[in-house]
């Protein structure tokens, strides 16, 4: 095996170590093995193709696409309109199979619109730069925070209430072998958690959602100030983007680093991904950011030219020096995003948000016999339901054929009465008046 380093001594001293005589011995019987494991699926001897697709088919059809049925999911993934030109244009052979671009006399095309689409990243959040993308929301979000430990020294986040679950939730996984600690706040719906009190002086970062779990709309002015004074960063993350054409960006607000799901421009909810991570921040931390960053430049004839400017990632340095190990970004998903957003440009952009905003006032205006917990919302309201909130989704389908949202219990335990409720601009006033009537009737069966 020329591509193996292991010799032949290497491997005799191996096998002994372990007590074999040779590779074989470790799969004493193959056939038998593999027989053994296949009966557990209790899979049939054979079958033709067409009667596998078939069979496919009809599993595949057991899931209910978005487009089928009236729903109101959100919770992180948002259905929105993606325009045709979006996937014509991103199935261009020389998008659909290109790489990594190394080599940037060769790569302008992809380096271009990475460019653009860090461009319109920083100026949508608010923020001084921003890099190539990272895997999604979530990781972006446990990154941010390792990178605000790099920053100010220090080894406490706080993850606000507010946060997703699932952010949380991978920010901890990052976290849990290192020397860093997270104090994850209580869960809280009614949006009255204080976050000034737990700030510290061990305090590197205050992780806040905008808008928040629960669908709140917060100030973060005031948190800012106090972040900046303790010397703490405060992260912001958007799960929804579409909410920064209507809201004041996090950077007017003070933020140090902004994170988000790129998913709702350009990129259809397909089943959980890919999705997209956006990540931006001031310039005076660019060096510690994560992934990767292109630059426009001119060559030596003065012609404009882009090149990967910052590649803080072990694959371009030392590892001790790298500030991540995020091997790539996403790079059709943001080509997908960069279209859409140049399709919308910033009125467009701020239309969508407007319409995404007045959907859900004219549910919050129609809805009776339930509790809304939200003063402040986008496009997505979290409703106090008088039974059970899974059972409630579950009778609204079987029933009436709608998705009507989904139960907070399914991302954490307790709050078996809440249900999240997104609206967007693919909800006709028909289909929330259809969302008003079974959920009154469901709701006190």
């Amino acid at each position: 095996m020329r591509y193996l380093p292991l010799t032949d001594t290497d491997r005799r001293a191996m096998l002994a170590r372990i007590g074999v005589t040779s590779v074989d011995a470790l799969y004493p019987d193959h056939s038998k093995a593999m027989s053994q494991g296949l009966d557990a699926f209790d899979l049939p001897s054979y079958q033709n193709e067409y009667d596998v697709e078939r069979h496919l088919s009809d599993l595949a059809n057991m899931n209910i696409p978005a487009s089928s049925v009236p729903t109101f999911l959100g919770g992180g993934a948002y259905h929105h309109h993606v325009p045709a030109t979006v996937d014509a244009l991103i199935q261009r052979g020389e998008f659909l199979t290109s790489y990594t671009p190394y080599q940037p006399e060769v790569s302008q095309g992809t380096l271009q619109y990475l460019f653009e689409f860090q461009t319109l990243v920083a100026r949508i959040t608010g923020m001084e730069i921003a890099n190539a993308s990272m895997y999604d929301g979530a990781t972006a979000c446990a990154e941010a925070v390792l990178m605000a430990h790099r920053v100010t020294k220090r080894k406490k986040a706080i993850l606000s209430g507010g946060v997703h679950p699932h952010y949380r939730e991978v920010t901890q996984t990052y976290t849990q072998y290192t020397e860093y600690t997270n104090v994850a706040l209580e869960y809280d719906a009614t949006n009255a958690e204080k976050l000034m009190d737990h700030i510290d002086e061990e305090t590197s970062c205050v992780v806040v959602g905008y808008p928040t779990f629960f669908g709140h709309l917060n100030d973060y002015k005031k948190l800012a100030d106090l972040c900046h004074a303790k010397g703490a960063l405060l992260i912001v993350v958007v799960t929804e983007f579409v909410a920064l054409g209507l809201l004041t960006p996090p950077g007017e607000m003070g933020a140090d680093i902004v994170v988000a799901e790129g998913q709702s421009i350009g990129n259809a909810l397909n089943f959980g991904g890919p999705y997209l991570g956006l990540f931006a921040t001031k310039k005076e931390y660019v060096r510690q950011m994560p992934g990767r960053i292109c630059g426009e430049t001119v060559d030596v004839e003065g012609k404009r030219g882009y090149v990967l400017t910052l590649s803080a990632r072990e694959q371009h340095i030392r590892r001790e020096k790298a500030t991540s190990n995020i091997c790539t970004n996403a790079g059709l998903c943001t080509l997908a995003f960069t279209i859409h957003m140049a399709l919308l440009g910033e009125d467009g952009f701020r239309r969508l948000a407007k319409l995404n905003h007045a959907k859900a006032l004219e549910l919050r205006e129609k809805l009776t016999g339930v509790e809304v917990l939200n003063t402040t919302f986008f496009n997505e309201l979290t409703l106090r339901l008088p039974r059970s909130a899974h059972e409630v989704v579950e009778d609204c389908l079987d029933a009436n054929g709608v998705v009507a949202g989904i139960p907070v219990s399914r991302f954490t335990d307790g709050h078996d009465s809440l249900l999240l409720v997104a609206v967007t601009e693919m909800n006709s006033s028909q289909d929330i008046d259809q969302l008003v009537k079974v959920l009154e009737e469901v709701s006190h069966a």
